[in-house]
């Protein structure tokens, strides 16, 4: 039915990852013109916690450049114009990335961008888990780390790597098996703190595409799986505890909300309509069969399914593209309706492709792009459409045409709201508590939403979440990009100068790259 499909080229790019210095560089020029004061803040001694947008993780890895501009570097730069004192950071051993577990790699090195697309660096990690470092360190970002993973005894213990029970990054520097995160950063007596922590509550779900449970209502952590999304009143308990202990001896800190994951290029970058025409015979076949689904839908009260699809007119100016076919695990399964239906007229289909079809389809539909029913598909998907699923007869093997994708392909609607009303719940604790305890405060959630929407520009730069040439996000679709850093931390300066009447200003964004290269 299918022959001869070609998979439409999600990204086209011929695009080169420069920027105007290989260098950052400290502003020392205030934000008024009048000389530089740290306010009534005090950074002689700042710590940054959070995960591995802390961290300085990007293009999918953890490396040394990436963790010198990492966000908290950045703000320790402008701190040290101000009394800030010295900022020491966890490095790994190289610029290959990922991470050995006694010579086995656990984690994959970095991406970089080759003209056409993302690959692999060549090379092996040496950042070996089992080689602990001597702390104690001012960038706690743990790549990884939930809420509730801050506060965990035994989350550096290696030991718990195997099981998921310990983190394989804060095992190189937790100051013993039994430490917590929170632990380290209290018994360096900070002056000031940075707190950056949320996002994987809910990001893990997202990013296997709603694979995990919705844990609200549930306050045992512990039970919980890596892809679940946290109960907002763990989340709540977690977070007050963190600020109250963070603030016990009267040091000041800038805390961060959440942003919605619909923000960020792995949710965006693929289409939820990237099948161009099909052939004629093939659009009247399927046609056929979804249109006669949804009309046993209607007999029965239900909302139709499928979309009527379009035929390849072989003209130029036709640009109308076909929605993927998707399974959505929250659909009532009328498997045994749609079997039944096509072995009698006007089908006729034998029992054995019948009952094929009626198992494929029985809880698929197409893809939604509309605003109120919005399905997002992962960058990590993109690979699959189009292809032959094996085992599959033909006609019904084309991935995403004629056989759904996969459930964990696709962030449905359904799973979507359930990401951001949990973020929202987050977002309401963390405005909360920096009020009642004055600290400074950045609304990560809007300018981020702001980047996906319009944009912002700065230093003669816009900053976008479009895939690679966006300037805001790295390879990985998640992570910022160098400039992307930059300008998180100069909305962290933003919201500390507001705060403590300090004059701190921004780095200027040209001097930061928007990719990292094949080679560093």
């Amino acid at each position: 039915m299918i022959k001869n499909f070609k998979w439409l080229l999600l990204v086209s790019l011929t695009f080169v990852a420069c920027s105007k210095s290989d260098d950052t560089t400290v502003v020392a020029n205030s934000s008024d013109g009048l000389p530089l004061t740290a306010g009534s803040a005090n950074f002689s001694n700042y710590v940054s916690l959070g995960n591995s947008l802390t961290s300085g993780y990007s293009d999918g890895a953890l490396f040394i450049e990436g963790q010198k501009g990492s966000y908290p570097a950045i703000l320790a730069q402008q701190f040290a114009l101000v009394g800030g004192g010295s900022f020491k950071i966890p490095f790994m051993n190289d610029n290959v990335g990922g991470l050995l577990l006694a010579g086995t790699q656990i984690q994959s090195p970095r991406l970089y961008f080759n003209g056409t697309g993302p690959v692999t660096v060549s090379g092996t990690p040496s950042t070996d888990i089992t080689t602990p470092l001597t702390g104690p360190f001012n960038n706690m970002g743990v790549p990884g780390a939930k809420s509730f993973h801050l506060i965990a005894p035994g989350y550096g213990n290696i030991a718990g790597v195997a099981t998921g029970q310990a983190n394989p990054y804060y095992v190189r520097f937790a100051s013993s098996a039994t430490s917590t995160v929170l632990g380290d950063a209290m018994a360096q007596n900070p002056t000031f703190f940075s707190l950056w922590i949320g996002n994987n509550d809910v990001l893990a779900y997202a990013t296997s595409g709603g694979t995990g449970t919705n844990q609200t209502g549930n306050t045992n952590p512990a039970t919980y799986g890596s892809n679940d999304i946290t109960d907002p009143n763990v989340f709540a308990a977690t977070y007050n505890q963190l600020v109250t202990q963070l603030t016990s001896n009267g040091a000041k800190g800038v805390v961060a909300n959440i942003p919605y994951v619909t923000s960020v290029p792995f949710f965006t970058t693929v289409p939820t309509n990237p099948i161009p025409g099909l052939p004629a015979a093939s659009a009247a076949q399927l046609n056929a069969l979804f249109g006669g689904i949804n009309a046993a839908l209607a007999n029965y009260g239900m909302p139709a399914r499928f979309a009527t699809l379009v035929a390849d007119d072989n003209n130029p100016a036709t640009t109308e593209n076909n929605p993927l076919l998707i399974k959505d695990k929250d659909l009532l399964n009328i498997s045994s309706q749609i079997t039944a239906a096509l072995m009698a007229p006007p089908y006729n289909y034998p029992s054995a492709t019948a009952g094929f079809i009626g198992s494929i389809l029985g809880q698929a539909r197409h893809a939604s792009n509309a605003a109120s029913s919005r399905d997002y598909i992962l960058l990590t998907s993109q690979n699959v459409i189009g292809t032959t699923q094996n085992g599959a007869p033909a006609p019904f093997n084309t991935v995403g045409v004629s056989y759904p994708m996969e459930d964990k392909t696709v962030l449905t609607a359904a799973e979507t709201a359930q990401v951001i009303t949990a973020t929202d719940a987050y977002n309401a604790t963390i405005q909360s508590l920096a009020t009642s305890k004055g600290l400074a405060f950045v609304d990560a959630n809007a300018f981020l939403s702001q980047v996906a929407s319009s944009g912002i520009s700065s230093n003669g730069f816009t900053m976008t979440s479009t895939y690679v040439t966006g300037n805001a996000f790295s390879l990985d679709g998640v992570h910022p990009s160098p400039r992307g850093y930059a300008l998180i931390a100069n909305k962290f300066i933003e919201a500390i100068n507001k705060q403590y009447s300090s004059n701190l200003k921004g780095v200027d964004l040209g001097n930061y790259r928007i990719l990292f290269p094949a080679s560093l």
